[in-house]
This record gives structure tokens, C-alpha cells and sequence, in this order.
């Protein structure tokens, strides 16, 4: 099969590779979309380095059963399948508890988290655990289907963990993709004032467009001023989804009392200041998120197949598989929202 292999910082090569072959409780699936993640992109750039090469990275992917292995009973060849790139034992406490992705024996296909990175979707077929497949909608076609992974990441961010409520003023500061899955679900959930805050007018614009009230470039002035002079009395939320610590430096910035502030969009380790009596008296709630587990799956389903939100209103570019150096270039530019590749 063809697979875009990383061997190195900046060594991503189109290369044949063999087709994976299904054992017990697997599934091989023939990939028909997968999108670009910022994390892909950093692991690429050297961005991001916690990464054992070689491997094929892509970790929102849906496609088409092409093999089961034994034991396999859920799904079967033919299937159209969304991928849940994050597999677990489902025996552990943790598991058991619904917190799948705190699994000490996880494993995640061409993403990040886990010690256990196996290969990913850039690539014309996926071997992973049967347990992370679900049923594809037959309303909903592949570009839109493979933005589940992310979708149930900003469900579990804003709803799950941060109990966004209707009405509540939310500040989202990032309006990359995760960034506008988690505005698109708070316009679902009931959101009162939405405002989005990018350096990117092209990400502000688009924001405007899937539902933001109002848009913030700090390259236009100071956020936190701007921010108030929309909201007087400060926002209930604020969700960081844009990856540089400066993000969230601002992000504290915003604080007033009772307001919760999840840290979503940083990936890397990196520091920053914290006042403890100012937090303290505040009564700021932290909360942040990461990866995915199957309640937030079923979610981000419901979400696309009940038409509250359509990710294919943040996709702007598609490339086949062996563009894919073309679209790692455009992730690189502000010019763009989210990428997909179709193998």
C-alpha cells in the first residue's frame, strides 16, 4: 500500500509499504479521509518531539472495512466505519469508569499521548483494535465523518469537562480547527456572546461564519481590553485551543471570579505564571482536556448525524495522498482551516 512514512524532522516520504493483515480482535480499514491535526504537523516540523521514528502519522480517519480478524463480531467487511484513533483494554478501573483514554495500556494509531504509537492514516489502509470502530451515519460522508476524533475532543473540553451551561459568554482563543469545533459545539450548546480571538484574519472570518458574535486579532489591540469592553462583567468560559503559551498566558488574563478556563490547545511542555492568591480568591476553575474516549464519540455522532453541527463547514482544502507534502506546506500558512487528505 502507499503510506506517507516520517523518518525523520521534515522527512516525510510517499513510500510502498505492506498491507497490514488483521489478528485476533482487529480490523484493517481502507482509508477514504483522514485530517491533518496540528499535532501531525508538529511531529512532522520537529515541532513536537516525542516521536520514535519511523512512523505513519494520521489520527482522524474513516473509511471502509476491508479485513476482520477473529473474534471480530460488531463489524464486518463492507462496513463504513469512523475510527476512534485512541484503543484501550476496557478492563481496567479507569476504563471501567468510562475514562478510557486514562488507560495505562492504550494505545493510539499515528497520534500522541500513549507510550504505545503504532501506525496511522496516511495511508491507504489502518490496522487497529476492532473496539475503536463505530457505525458511519448514512447521511454523513467521509470528510465530515473523519472529523469525529477532534468534534468529541472539543464535546469533552467545553461540555463533558468544562459544563459549559446555556447562555453562558464564551471567549474560544484559537480559531485553528479544534478551536472551531469547540465554538461550533458552545453556538450548539446555547452559547450567549461567542467570541473568537486568532491573529489570522482568514481564521477570525471563518469563525464569524460558523456562529462567533464577535472576532478579536491581538495584533489589533489588547485581548483582555477588547474582551471586556464586549463583556463588562467577563467571560463564564474561556477556552485556550491555540497551541503557543502565549495563548495561555492571555487566557489568565481574562480571569474573573467563577470564571472555568480549560487548557486544551497546548500540547508542549511549557510554563507559565500563576498568581496563587489572585486564583484562590478568584475562584477560577481549571479544567483541561485531552485525546477522546467513547461517551465523547457517540456525542460528536449525534452532534453531525442530528445536523447540530457540520464539520464540513471548516474544511477548506482536500488533497489526495500523494499531494500530501503540498498540504503539509498550506499548514503552514494562516490561509487555511482544516485540511483533509483522501487516500
Amino acid at each position: 500500500m502507499l503510506a506517507a512514512v516520517l523518518h525523520g524532522v521534515d522527512q516525510l516520504v510517499l513510500e510502498e509499504v505492506p498491507t497490514p493483515r488483521p489478528g485476533p480482535g482487529e480490523a484493517v480499514v481502507r482509508i477514504r479521509a483522514c485530517g491533518i491535526c496540528q499535532t501531525d504537523y508538529k511531529a512532522i516540523r520537529g515541532i513536537r518531539t516525542n516521536v520514535a521514528f519511523p512512523i505513519i502519522p494520521g489520527h482522524e480517519p474513516a473509511g471502509v472495512v476491508a479485513a476482520v480478524g477473529a473474534g471480530v463480531r460488531h463489524v464486518r467487511e463492507g462496513d463504513a466505519v469512523i475510527v476512534q484513533p485512541s484503543g484501550f483494554c476496557g478492563s481496567c478501573d479507569v476504563c471501567r469508569t468510562g475514562n478510557t483514554h486514562y488507560c495505562a495500556r492504550a494505545y493510539v494509531t499515528g497520534g500522541d499521548g500513549p507510550d504505545d504509537v503504532r501506525h496511522g492514516s496516511f495511508a491507504e489502509y489502518l490496522l487497529t483494535g476492532a473496539e475503536t470502530l463505530y457505525p458511519k451515519p448514512p447521511g454523513l460522508n467521509f470528510d465530515a465523518a473523519c472529523q469525529t476524533e477532534p468534534l468529541s475532543g472539543a464535546w469533552k473540553g467545553v461540555i463533558r469537562n468544562s459544563e459549559m451551561r446555556l447562555g453562558d459568554d464564551v471567549v474560544i482563543i484559537g480559531a485553528g480547527g479544534i478551536g472551531l469545533y469547540c465554538l461550533m459545539v458552545a453556538r450548539a450548546a446555547g452559547a450567549g456572546r461567542l467570541i473568537a480571538v486568532d491573529i489570522s484574519d482568514y481564521a477570525l472570518t471563518t469563525a464569524l461564519r460558523l456562529g462567533a458574535t464577535h472576532a478579536i486579532n491581538p495584533r489589533s489591540g489588547d485581548v483582555r481590553d477588547a474582551v471586556y469592553d464586549i463583556l463588562p462583567d467577563g467571560p463564564d468560559l474561556v477556552v485556550e485551543a491555540a497551541g503557543p503559551i502565549e495563548a495561555v498566558q492571555t487566557m489568565v488574563r481574562l480571569l474573573r471570579r467563577g470564571t472555568r478556563w480549560n487548557v486544551f490547545g497546548i500540547t508542549t511542555h511549557e510554563t507559565f505564571a500563576l498568581d496563587g492568591g489572585l486564583v484562590h480568591f478568584l475562584e477560577a476553575r481549571m479544567d483541561s482536556s485531552f485525546g477522546t474516549n467513547p461517551e465523547a464519540m457517540v456525542h460528536a455522532i449525534r452532534l453531525m448525524e442530528r445536523a447540530l453541527i457540520d464539520p464540513e463547514q471548516a474544511i477548506t482544502h482536500r488533497f489526495p495522498l500523494t499531494e500530501i507534502h503540498a498540504a503539509m506546506d498550506l499548514m503552514g500558512s494562516p490561509e487555511r482551516n482544516k485540511i483533509i487528505i483522501q487516500p
